[in-house]
């Protein structure tokens, strides 16, 4: 069963839509469950991020990961959302059914794909940011999940 949190996210997703000349933009999927996801964040020139949002196309948890998501990184630092773990999102929905923790996990890696894009952008390095991959089946097959 989901949690009132969850559902709450999912019901009333909190910044949805799109960026215009996001400073990262990061896309993300699963290819076993169909879910893809989109996230945009506006990041200013002390490196906080000013705005942050997202387009999901998958279940209830993949929205309500991503509503949840985009809230937890708002108004933080590039370094405090690169924390923002799989762990911290399902924290702060008070959990997810096992079958829908890689939803958590496709937030956490939305987070990391448009920071890495700002990144790549800007030509920095993020320290601590690796490469994400845009299928996270690829993770989930060579056993690299973090529950």
């Amino acid at each position: 069963m989901y949690s009132e949190k969850v559902m709450d996210h999912f019901q009333n997703p909190r910044n949805v839509g799109e960026i215009e000349n996001a400073s990262g933009v990061g896309t993300v999927g699963n290819a076993k469950c169909g879910d893809i996801m989109r996230m945009y964040l506006d990041i200013d020139d002390n490196g906080v991020i000013k705005e942050c949002k997202f387009k999901t196309f998958g279940c209830g948890a993949a929205v309500a990961t991503s509503s949840m998501a985009t809230e937890l990184v708002k108004g933080k630092t590039i370094q405090e959302a690169l924390e923002v773990t799989n762990k911290a999102v399902m924290e702060a929905l008070d959990g997810l059914p096992p079958v829908k923790v890689h939803c958590s996990l496709l937030a956490e890696e939305a987070i990391h794909a448009a920071l890495w894009d700002y990144a790549q952008k800007n030509g920095i390095v993020i320290e601590g940011l690796e490469k994400p991959v845009s299928d996270i089946s690829e993770h989930e097959e060579a056993g690299e999940e973090e529950y």
